[in-house]
């Protein structure tokens, strides 16, 4: 038996919070198997309840989130911010930034062209403009007179441009850029001396000229006059007929003849079917003034870029050529860069006239806009008798 004396401890024990959880365990011992998970679950349904997250906010805030960003778009647009540039969207107090487009999103179509003008990043291409780019390097390439870095395709940052003087000077061509690597290397360069007591005399065939009243458009592409003549104007000569595409005008001549300059040049520029060229160069001195010359100044345009259209038929190239068709015959490069080489050039002997106030109104525009002459370097020059 329990001594009396722990009797009080004992009462002290079974006080009523005691007394609870002494039943409960009592309990829990002795009831079945069932009783005791539904005592769980009533104590689990007794707890504080967590509170239930609110899915709506996702909703919410993936619903605010293209509100932004279609009214930034919308903004974009109407200011004319280019749609490429990544848009930054606040959502809850954080910037949410789109993903990058995939890598395959931006690769080339198959059928881009493999020469192209590389676009600034971010620049919306535009298919007119890069058009034009290939015309104006299909021009360059026949006649050496490619479009100034003022005309429309633009160049680099920075990019020194081909010129008659300064740091784009002639002497510099070959350097400022690798395609024009043949200005500076070429053992073919045209314009040269042609010096009479080295030539080659002796009978030659004639030029055949067949040039018929046409149309035309007067440019002034920032390094001279040029006249692109659209109709059948064409020469024959060794064999092969070539088609006139365009001429143009230098200031003072680049050709000389024992050493000798002229006022000006004309450089008529054709190619044949097999895509060679042929030029036919005529001298221009001081005298009466040129009826085709007249008509050509005319319709001159005055800012680099510009371009005029001449009246039909209004154009008869034959006004320009002397009576004495005798020429001088080597074979040359293109005057301007790329200073393309393999140009079949026939220089005309007898010089035309052209009036004071006519080469006044070139020089105004173009006081020098000749390239110095290169060396011949061994060169055959045939003197037509």
């Amino acid at each position: 038996m329990m001594p009396l004396s722990r009797l009080p401890a004992l009462i002290r024990l079974l006080r009523p919070p005691a007394l609870a959880a002494l039943f409960v365990l009592s309990a829990s011992l002795f009831l079945p198997g069932a009783s005791r998970i539904a005592l769980a679950q009533d104590r689990a349904a007794a707890a504080p309840k967590a509170p239930l997250a609110d899915t709506r906010k996702p909703v919410a805030s993936a619903n605010a989130a293209a509100r932004a960003i279609g009214e930034q778009v919308r903004e974009a647009v109407e200011a004319g911010v280019e749609p490429k540039k990544r848009l930054t969207v606040v959502v809850e107090g954080k910037e949410k930034k789109p993903a990058p487009m995939p890598a395959a999103e931006h690769k080339a179509p198959d059928h881009a062209p493999a020469t192209h003008i590389a676009a600034a990043p971010g620049a919306i291409p535009n298919p007119v403009a890069s058009r034009q780019q290939a015309a104006r390097a299909k021009a360059a390439a026949l006649a050496g007179h490619p479009a100034p870095a003022g005309a429309a395709g633009g160049h680099g940052a920075g990019e020194v441009h081909w010129n008659y003087e300064g740091e784009g000077g002639p002497q510099a061509w070959g350097q400022l850029k690798p395609e024009f690597n043949v200005c500076a290397i070429g053992k073919r360069q045209s314009p040269i001396n042609i010096e009479e007591s080295v030539t080659l005399r002796g009978p030659a065939e004639p030029i055949q000229f067949e040039y018929t009243p046409s149309s035309a458009s007067v440019v002034n592409n920032g390094h001279t006059i040029q006249v692109d003549v659209a109709g059948d104007n064409q020469i024959t000569v060794r064999g092969s007929s070539y088609k006139l595409l365009q001429f143009h005008f230098h200031h003072p001549s680049e050709e000389r003849v024992n050493y000798r300059s002229f006022a000006m040049v004309v450089h008529l520029v054709h190619r044949n079917p097999e895509g060679q060229l042929a030029v036919v160069a005529v001298l221009l001195d001081p005298g009466e003034a040129n009826a085709l010359i007249n008509k050509v100044w005319t319709y001159m345009p005055l800012d680099s870029g510009d371009r005029v259209r001449m009246p039909a038929g209004i154009l008869n190239i034959n006004e320009l050529l002397p009576k004495d068709q005798r020429y001088y015959q080597f074979i040359g490069s293109l005057t301007t860069p790329p200073c393309t080489e393999g140009v079949l050039w026939m220089v005309l002997k007898q010089p035309v006239a052209i009036s004071r106030d006519q080469l006044r109104l070139f020089a105004q525009l173009f006081p020098n806009n000749a390239r110095p002459v290169q060396p011949i370097h061994g060169r055959a020059i045939r003197d037509a008798q």
